[in-house]
């Protein structure tokens, strides 16, 4: 590579700055209130997104891995006061770094709607009520997927997850209402929630919450 970012490939960075910007429209509406909470807004956007954007419970979920940090898109598989919920095995890469380092992140982007959210804050481990919830709520065989794959583990030989996911199925089917030992449903707390609307020519708005205390929160507008 030289100088500049050109290559072999060309110059990549004068073809990433050719990409025009989404062009999303946000819906009409006002800013958050200082009297809402974060998770009320949260969830009057996504209902917005609802229909309109691809897959609007979509998410990234950042986590600390030692001294790096490790991301990955998910399902966000509930909204309350406590926080923003998603699930998956303890075994997992994230589980293994939650249970290390339980600061983590979570993104949203809707283009369509031309809208980012960040909530940023401390991640700690549902009930067990939740959980086998969590795992009974979905298909038998997103279940048997779930309980038979040891996650990111290299396989050898597709025939090895046709078969344990096989047996997992045979399990679930037989009992209903089991839910593997290794299986979480997280809540990332958060400390702090940022919305992001963009605007016309550039001039984008962003509007942070910052918790004060155990259910009192600042809303703040922050420079674009």
């Amino acid at each position: 590579m030289t100088a500049g970012g050109s290559s072999e490939l060309g110059d990549i960075r004068a073809w990433l700055r050719s990409f025009a910007m989404s062009g999303g429209t946000p819906p009409v509406g006002e800013a958050p209130q200082p009297t809402a909470a974060p998770h009320e807004v949260f969830v009057a956007w996504l209902r917005q997104a609802a229909g309109v954007v691809a897959e609007p419970h979509v998410g990234v979920l950042s986590t600390v891995d030692g001294d790096a940090a490790d991301g990955r898109v998910l399902i966000l598989r509930d909204v309350d006061a406590r926080g923003w919920w998603f699930s998956s095995s303890a075994l997992s890469p994230k589980g293994v770094q939650l249970s290390a380092n339980s600061h983590a992140a979570l993104t949203f982007y809707w283009r369509e709607q031309a809208r980012q959210v960040r909530v940023r804050g401390n991640v700690v481990i549902g009930d067990a009520a939740t959980t086998s919830r969590d795992f009974i709520d979905r298909s038998p065989y997103a279940r048997a997927v779930a309980a038979a794959s040891p996650q990111s583990a290299t396989l050898t030989d597709p025939a090895d997850y046709d078969s344990a996911v096989a047996d997992a199925l045979k399990k679930v089917e037989s009992e209903p209402d089991w839910v593997p030992e290794h299986w979480r449903c997280w809540c990332l707390e958060p400390d702090t929630v940022e919305f992001w609307q963009s605007g016309a020519s550039g001039r984008h708005l962003r509007w942070q919450y910052r918790r004060e205390g155990t259910d009192s929160w600042r809303l703040t507008t922050l420079w674009p």
